[in-house]
């Protein structure tokens, strides 16, 4: 059976949603991606930069947040990971490319997991393994408009009836199972979102850049 991999990050590691063609949909997770990444899947997208310049914003960030809002971070870059800490990444960037122009506390904070990811990543495992935003997918799913803010009741709501109209019934079910997993609600309905997009997705933003190793700049949707 053919099935379609969601992954995003929590703080103690990576949790991963699957469905398959028949409805079949389950999730897992693990301290490390590449145990995740072995799952049988026919395309995985991640929800995680993917493709890093060493300075400047993406412009496929820049065009996702034009779409919807402040979800996206922007700064993301080869090497951030490299600094001692925000405030020495900012510096640095402030200096090099002007005042304004650094990271978010929020892209700091997942500055190893973005390494994480770009250290396995390679031009060719691209062509099965890719880049969604969850926000960008829930934007779309709801006919391209933005939801209530996901922290919310409301948003979760909304988020979580689009996911079951597409397949992830057992998601209200996992919410209450993940307890003690140290999985964030948030973080389980965006792996669910991402494996929406690792199925049904053909419709990007970016793609047009590629870093120096070659990786695509690119968003699925």
């Amino acid at each position: 059976m053919n099935n379609y991999l969601g992954i995003d990050g929590f703080r103690f590691g990576w949790v991963a949603a699957w469905i398959g063609e028949r409805g079949d949909h389950g999730f897992d997770y693990s301290p490390g991606l590449t145990r995740l990444l072995a799952l049988p899947h026919v395309r995985a997208m991640i929800d995680m930069p993917i493709g890093l310049n060493p300075a400047g914003y993406r412009l496929c960030d820049l065009r996702a947040r034009e779409l919807i809002g402040p979800a996206v971070f922007l700064g993301a870059r080869r090497d951030l990971w490299t600094f001692t800490d925000m405030a020495e990444a900012n510096r640095y960037y402030w200096a090099q490319e002007g005042k304004g122009r650094g990271v978010s506390a929020q892209l700091w904070n997942i500055r190893d997991k973005i390494r994480e990811v770009d250290e396995i990543m390679t031009p060719a495992r691209q062509a099965t393994t890719g880049e969604a935003h969850p926000e960008l997918v829930f934007w779309n799913l709801a006919g391209r408009v933005r939801l209530a803010k996901k922290a919310s009741a409301l948003g979760r709501e909304q988020r979580v009836a689009l996911l079951a109209q597409r397949g992830f019934t057992r998601l209200p079910k996992w919410l209450a199972q993940r307890h003690g997993t140290g999985i964030g609600r948030d973080d389980l309905i965006d792996a669910c979102a991402c494996a929406i997009a690792a199925r049904d997705s053909t419709q990007r933003v970016g793609g047009e850049e590629t870093d120096p190793r070659g990786l695509r700049m690119e968003i699925n949707y």
